[in-house]
């Protein structure tokens, strides 16, 4: 039975932790419902499977604890917490047949063996693997053997959560797809509890509902794809989020305009309200939503091309601005712009986020 996960902790590999740095994972406190397909996203050492050990019980948290569905199980070893663990190289038994290997989890539960052959042939069909039951696993390719790895994590029907920790980094790259396809299948014909650690943002983005993006032991953002792009609530989503991330532009804000540079760019009533009490902020704003023009207009700043790449579907142009690095995503139909031309851009629309000491100002 899908269980929902509540967390409430910190932890430390160190004995006396003195400094935020000590920590792997900074105090934090984070609900997973029941069912829900959530992605652990950010570059590596940023505690992501630190979390992942905590809630499967290989770790125990040095503060605080893990509910399951309102239980304390913060002592409890991942049997009892009725967990399955897919991990980043396959663990399977190669003497075994891939059927095998599939129903042992189980048999050891005792299960009926007409209810494992089903079960074992409808994960075998949702992995694709109906062709291979009956073939040992030690003569098979690094890829089947992982979804071997996954199957196992998902036969079992009584698992309050399948976690993975970054499952897909065996697999080549062309068949990495499929196989996040078929995991979101998984997830919705069998609405278990999953959770998914990446550092891969495209995996993240297409496989569950909500992500959590983390850096240096904290849980920056929690949401869907859409609030990630559209709103990042901390410079570090916006930067690493999107390819490439979000631009930044320090700014000074003066009454009813801002400052970028020696550039004055004029704030809405509702922008000057949100800005207000401030001094100094990040202008953010990601390349999609920049507004690259021939000639100056209303609130529109001074730019020089720097570079025009064509990307096949669009043209990235990069441009110096105010003193900064501004990117900008156009359509191959937008008018061409040359390296060395003289350009205006508009930075202020719906789209436009404020940052002050790092965090979306709301």
């Amino acid at each position: 039975m899908a269980a929902r996960i509540d967390l409430k902790l910190a932890h430390s590999y160190l004995v006396n932790p003195q400094q935020d740095s000590d920590y792997a994972l900074l105090p934090l406190e984070m609900s997973f419902r029941a069912g829900g397909a959530y992605a652990l996203l950010g570059p590596s050492g940023c505690g992501k499977t630190t979390m992942l050990n905590i809630m499967s019980g290989l770790v125990r948290p040095s503060q605080g604890h893990v509910l399951f569905d309102g239980v304390d199980v913060t002592d409890k070893s991942p049997q009892v917490r009725n967990i399955a663990q897919v991990f980043q190289f396959p663990v399977i038994y190669d003497t075994m047949t891939v059927a095998e290997n599939l129903a042992f989890p189980l048999r050891n539960r005792r299960m009926p063996e007409t209810e494992i052959r089903k079960r074992v042939g409808q994960i075998a069909e949702m992995l694709e693997l109906n062709g291979q039951l009956n073939q040992r696993a030690s003569g098979l390719t690094a890829d089947a053997k992982q979804k071997i790895s996954l199957g196992r994590g998902l036969v079992r029907p009584d698992v309050s959560a399948i976690l993975f920790d970054e499952p897909l980094t065996v697999i080549d790259p062309h068949l990495k797809w499929q196989l996040r396809r078929k995991l979101k299948q998984v997830h919705q014909e069998l609405k278990l509890t999953l959770i998914y650690v990446t550092h891969d943002q495209v995996e993240a983005l297409t496989f569950a509902e909500e992500v959590v993006v983390m850096t240096r032991g904290k849980a920056v953002q929690i949401g869907s794809a859409e609030d990630l792009f559209e709103k990042p609530a901390h410079t570090f989503v916006g930067h690493f989020i999107g390819s490439p991330g979000m631009n930044f532009l320090a700014s000074e804000v003066n009454a009813q305009s801002l400052m970028v540079g020696e550039c004055r760019i004029g704030l809405n009533d509702q922008q000057a309200k949100s800005l207000q009490g401030l001094k100094h902020i990040k202008l953010g704003i990601r390349p999609e939503y920049v507004d690259v023009q021939a000639q100056a207009s209303v609130n529109t700043i001074p730019a020089q091309v720097d570079r025009v790449q064509d990307l096949g579907t669009n043209k990235l142009i990069t441009l110096r601005c105010a003193g900064h690095v501004l990117r900008a995503r156009l359509p191959l139909t937008a008018q061409h712009f040359t390296v060395g031309s003289d350009v205006h851009v508009s930075l202020l629309g719906k789209h436009t986020c404020f940052y002050h000491d790092e965090e979306l100002v709301v």
